[in-house]
């Protein structure tokens, strides 16, 4: 009968631990994941393999095209790591800014004061305790440490299936979903989960560039129309976008085309996002630098100064951007819109040399269009002699020129220009 009421006592104890455990941290700030320790661990085994290649080489054991092809897909898997690990840590944040209330104090108080009620009442009725299931719940514990990665992916993605039938309209776990179904290799229901998240979310950049990873996968680690539209209109939404640069970034590297990468890598680095880890990318330049240097090519150092330097030598279109006092009060009246002011080429071609997003709570506002704002290093306005300039407040937050949107545009500007341009949002797209 003494062990019974040890057993009732540490059973009790443990609830109350549970319970005011709960209540503590969930009234403190919460800590971020240890996403950097995961990516420092891939760097350095991705030195220690990257050595063994190497030694390898040096003592005839292999080839040069499979010392180059092994560093290839040994870089190429450092890569995946690293945008896996970003995504994942993109998406705490998105979950982190959904914050709730402190918990009040009655909250534990009621439950503790329940959990001694109950037991003690089910003491007296069943005349002590004969079985506990806590074997069970260990043996339970095990044996889910005990699967495989396969066999963990199909709990976890069981585990979203069942929260997402249980409140359909939550984007955060269909975007969860999405990124599982791509580590599973199941693109075409991942793309579909983006899907679902842009039609509760609407477009946002880290969406795209999410369904465009995804595309890129499924497509054979090519980029064809349907991927490079989605990288365009990612980048349209954000040129810094992490994902879409360093998926460009990777490709690049893949095909040789060592200084692309290393420019699309180090627009993430100059971006300071949080979300990534900086040093791995960093390691991942140092080593295109390395393999372009091995060429014969001197690397461009892409730096913050040297981009503003570019910028400051390159066309620089001022673009004084306000709104129509019609649109203001029609405007005034409801939420902040996304607006996109960006230049494209008169030759046809829709993909922007140069874009920056703002809000209209910030017009009016001098906007200047030059090469930093460019999408890719390929288009800029250095690039091209004349383009056609919008400004587009977006009804849905998306890019591009929908029904109902309001525009201003003004067609055929040399990029030489040098005197401001007014443009007066004062246009409801038909």
């Amino acid at each position: 009968m003494i062990e019974i009421i040890i057993a009732i006592v540490v059973f009790l104890l443990l609830i109350l631990i549970v319970i005011w455990g709960h209540f503590i941290r969930s009234n403190q700030t919460k800590v971020a994941p240890v996403e950097n320790l995961r990516d420092e661990t891939n760097v350095r085994l991705y030195h220690e393999h990257k050595a063994e290649i190497e030694k390898d080489y040096q003592e005839g054991g292999i080839d040069d095209e499979n010392y180059h092809y092994l560093l290839s897909e040994l870089e190429k898997a450092l890569l995946q790591d690293i945008e896996q690990n970003s995504a994942e840590e993109q998406q705490f944040q998105k979950n982190k800014t959904l914050t709730t209330k402190p918990l009040s104090l009655l909250w534990p108080v009621f439950i503790s004061l329940f959990v001694f009620a109950f037991s003690f009442g089910f003491y007296l009725k069943s005349d002590g305790y004969e079985q506990l299931n806590a074997p069970e719940v260990v043996a339970s514990k095990q044996g889910q440490q005990s699967l495989d990665k396969e066999q963990q992916l199909k709990v976890q993605i069981q585990a979203l299936k069942t929260k997402i039938e249980q409140n359909p309209e939550d984007a955060n776990t269909w975007y969860e979903f999405g990124q599982t179904l791509v580590g599973a290799g199941d693109f075409d229901n991942a793309i579909k989960a983006f899907d679902r998240v842009i039609e509760i979310e609407g477009e946002q950049a880290d969406i795209l560039g999410a369904k465009a990873q995804a595309n890129y996968y499924r497509n054979d680690q090519q980029i064809d129309e349907n991927v490079q539209a989605l990288i365009d209109r990612a980048l349209a939404l954000d040129p810094a976008e992490p994902s879409t640069n360093i998926l460009l970034g990777m490709h690049n590297f893949m095909n040789q085309n060592y200084q692309h990468a290393i420019d699309y890598w180090q627009r993430v680095v100059d971006s300071g996002r949080k979300t990534v880890n900086i040093g791995a990318l960093k390691e991942a330049i140092a080593e295109a630098k390395n393999r372009l240097s091995l060429t014969g090519i001197t690397p461009t150092n892409a730096t913050k100064g040297d981009k503003n330097a570019d910028s400051e030598q390159g066309p620089q279109l001022a673009l004084n951007v306000s709104l129509s006092d019609e649109i203001s009060e029609m405007l005034s009246q409801g939420e902040d819109k996304v607006v996109f002011v960006y230049a494209v080429p008169t030759n046809g071609t829709r993909m922007p040399v140069a874009a920056v997003k703002i809000k209209a709570s910030d017009l009016p506002t001098t906007v200047i269009l030059n090469n930093a704002r460019a999408m890719s290093p390929q288009a800029s306005l250095s690039s091209v002699e004349a383009v056609h300039i919008y400004a587009v407040v977006s009804k849905t937050g998306g890019v591009g020129i929908k029904s109902g949107d309001f525009k201003a545009e003004i067609k055929n500007i040399k990029v030489s220009t040098t005197a401001p341009l007014e443009l007066v949002v004062n246009t409801i797209v038909p």
